[in-house]
């Protein structure tokens, strides 16, 4: 139509492999207070906020837990309104298991300042909870209706962020001002000796939450170590891209998975 605006990139979902996606399903509930609602053969789809997490079987459900550094590793950031209490909340549920050393830690002001904690659900897959300061907290986040307001961002650990930012640019992402993370706090976070970290946000021309962050790691160095595929640590986005013209699935140049929606014909509902 004449003066329609054109299709924009967005991020649709977090798919997410699991030896039981019922088992999963049931401690985001839990935890986080997802909502299950419909979705394909053998998926469960989950609401956390207004973004969404859709589980499949692993075919391999061997469990290989990537460190922050490895290309393997990619996560995603719950934004909550109250740090403390949705720690009390997570401890009430069994099966998790820390990243972080000790604790939330707050980052200082030219790290961001947020707080955060690193973690992982009972399958492995890396999670985070973000708690931002007052005063600098993005405009999505300033009315939280829950404890657990939804997915700020996913983020992946890369090799080369020149590399990264051209690939997706393709895609339709706009990259933001790159900031170095280090020193005790961040190592903390991280579980990692002596962490410094370069992190760029790539905003999806359609706007979020939630977003997309690359991690480059200067200490300890990046490494090149892609998941299997089928295993529990393949992660999959599902972006609605402008470029139609890339393979469905496909992969960046760190080995990090993709499903590709036209965007000028996303799924009802989000989904893929």
């Amino acid at each position: 139509m004449e003066g329609e605006a054109a299709p924009r990139t967005r991020i649709l979902a977090l798919r997410l492999r699991c030896p039981s996606p019922a088992d999963t399903a049931a401690f985001y509930r839990r935890a986080f207070d997802g909502r299950t609602e419909a979705a394909g053969p053998g998926e469960v789809a989950l609401r956390l906020g207004d973004q969404r997490v859709l589980l499949l079987p692993a075919p391999d459900a061997a469990r290989r837990d990537f460190a922050g550094n490895e290309a393997g590793f990619q996560h995603f950031a719950i934004v909550v309104a109250d740090m403390g209490e949705a720690m009390r909340r997570l401890e009430e549920v069994p099966g998790w298991s820390p990243i972080s050393r000790q604790g939330p830690e707050t980052l200082p002001p030219a790290s961001g300042g947020v707080a955060a904690f690193k973690f992982r659900d009972p399958d492995g897959h890396p999670l985070e909870f973000l708690a931002f300061p007052p005063g600098s907290v993005p405009p999505a986040w300033r009315d939280p209706k829950a404890l657990f307001a939804g997915i700020d961002h996913s983020a992946i650990s890369v090799a080369d962020t020149a590399r990264a930012i051209a690939f997706y640019a393709a895609l339709g992402f706009t990259a933001g001002r790159t900031q170095l993370n280090h020193g005790m706090e961040q190592a903390r976070l991280d579980g990692l000796e002596g962490a410094e970290v370069e992190v760029t946000p790539l905003h999806p021309a359609g706007g979020g939450p939630p977003h997309l962050e690359l991690l480059r790691y200067r200490r300890p160095t990046s490494h090149a170590i892609p998941p299997a595929d089928g295993g529990v640590a393949a992660t999959e986005l599902v972006v609605a891209a402008q470029d139609e013209t890339i393979p469905r699935r496909t992969a960046d140049p760190d080995g990090h998975r993709l499903l590709l929606i036209p965007a000028s014909n996303p799924p009802a509902g989000g989904g893929a």
